[in-house]
């Protein structure tokens, strides 16, 4: 425990933490999308539930460092392309959420999500609940690699990983919610999904694109349309 008296200790928790944070923001994103499927009464519980299995999934990675280096060992290879088992991960995860994300989109534009607020959920409180266990496993492996690549200390990382979980509960309902009532907002957020799968596949296939660029991306896009949301509501109270 003396490692959170040190002055390294406090820096590498708060950088790791932080970190953590916006390596959780896709993550956030997705439940925020997946839930929108359920009744409205048990949106909030979904989002809550689905952090807490992202919670547990990166601790039980981590505390299994073993296999998780054994992750990166090559287990095919073919046409001289190596792939391990993290690779396949992270190419399945991909496709999952470029399948995912696209399906969404169809149902926006198609204005078949709408149905499902006039006449109950679409979706039952346990199919949702898998697909947010699936591709918890894909986010939490890069959540995992960055801190074991950080930080040498389990309690450090143990410790950054809560902390991150509990601030994407306190902001899971109103990231939730404003995705719910801004369908523009909402269409940004599914191809923010689409663009994290792309990455997935190519990180997948050793071609990194750094997600800096993504996050850059979806935040301006989103303030512009941040800037479209104010200017509609200055027009209507007109």
């Amino acid at each position: 425990m003396e490692v959170f008296f040190t002055s390294e200790g406090l820096v590498a928790l708060f950088t790791l933490a932080t970190l953590e944070i916006v390596l959780g923001v896709d993550n956030l994103v997705f439940i925020s999308i997946a839930v929108g499927k359920l009744a409205h009464a048990e949106r909030s519980s979904a989002r809550r539930f689905g952090l807490l299995l992202a919670a547990i999934t990166r601790l039980g990675l981590l505390l299994t460092l073993s296999w998780l280096a054994g992750m990166t060992i090559t287990v095919w290879a073919p046409l001289g392309q190596a792939f391990s088992i993290r690779d396949l991960v992270l190419i399945f995860g991909g496709l999952f959420l470029l399948i995912k994300g696209a399906m969404e989109i169809h149902e926006a534009v198609y204005g078949i999500a709408g149905r499902a607020e006039e006449g109950g959920a679409s979706s039952s409180f346990m199919v949702v609940v898998v697909q947010i266990a699936i591709i918890d496993i894909v986010f939490s492996l890069d959540s995992v690699i960055t801190a074991v690549g950080l930080v040498n200390q389990v309690p450090i990382m143990v410790t950054a990983i809560l902390i991150a979980v509990a601030v994407m509960m306190l902001a899971s309902d109103i990231v939730g919610e404003f995705i719910d009532h801004n369908p523009t907002i909402k269409m940004l957020a599914l191809a923010f999904i689409v663009m994290v799968g792309v990455a997935l596949i190519a990180n997948g296939m050793d071609h990194e694109i750094p997600r800096g660029y993504l996050y850059f991306g979806m935040l301006f896009s989103g303030l512009v349309e941040g800037l479209n949301l104010y200017a509609k509501r200055r027009q209507n109270r007109r």
